[in-house]
């Protein structure tokens, strides 16, 4: 078979078709950008004045769950809250049992995600706060209101920037 019969006989090569979600508004991201950058200037500062800036990134993530993709399940209260809680728990719980050790804080990371998958309320980010636990050891009775503070003002925060802008659909959709 000639080169010019096998390239005929082949099928045309079609460029994959992409499953990704379609790319959001300019002003859907400005409007996710401004509203987490809010949030967080107020997370940061709390973090800086507790001594406690650890505990930031993994509401920062939270933050850009919540703000960017409001209506997935891992984005709402009772996942955002309750898995933040749980996850720090169970850090807690790996720190008395085995100490601060970084194998033990990823074993607390590990357990944190089966105990939010069993309570029904994953939330990916929470996991580093069981790890942040475990590696920094905060006192519980610091760590653990500033931590609910903190997942309720993102879910505030949220509340109000969807209902500042038109046309996108309330936060939370649901709460429990």
């Amino acid at each position: 078979m000639s080169t010019d019969q096998a390239t005929r006989s082949r099928p045309a090569l079609r460029p994959p078709v992409s499953r990704a979600p379609a790319s959001p508004s300019l002003g859907t991201m400005l409007h996710a950008t401004t509203s987490s950058i809010s949030v967080l200037l107020l997370i940061v500062a709390a973090g800086a004045l507790l001594h406690q800036p650890m505990l930031v990134p993994p509401l920062a993530a939270s933050a850009a769950l919540v703000h960017s993709t409001p209506a997935l399940p891992l984005a709402q209260p009772r996942s955002l809250v309750g898995g933040h809680l749980l996850a720090a728990l169970t850090g807690f719980a790996v720190l008395a049992v085995l100490g601060s050790a970084t194998w033990a804080a990823a074993l607390a990371g590990g357990l944190a995600l089966a105990v939010m998958m069993l309570s029904r309320t994953q939330h990916t980010p929470a996991v580093a706060t069981a790890v942040i636990v475990v590696l920094q050891a905060p006192r519980p009775a610091r760590f653990l209101p500033l931590l609910l503070a903190a997942t309720v003002l993102i879910v505030l925060a949220a509340m109000a920037a969807t209902r500042a802008k038109r046309g996108v659909p309330a936060y939370p959709s649901y709460w429990w």
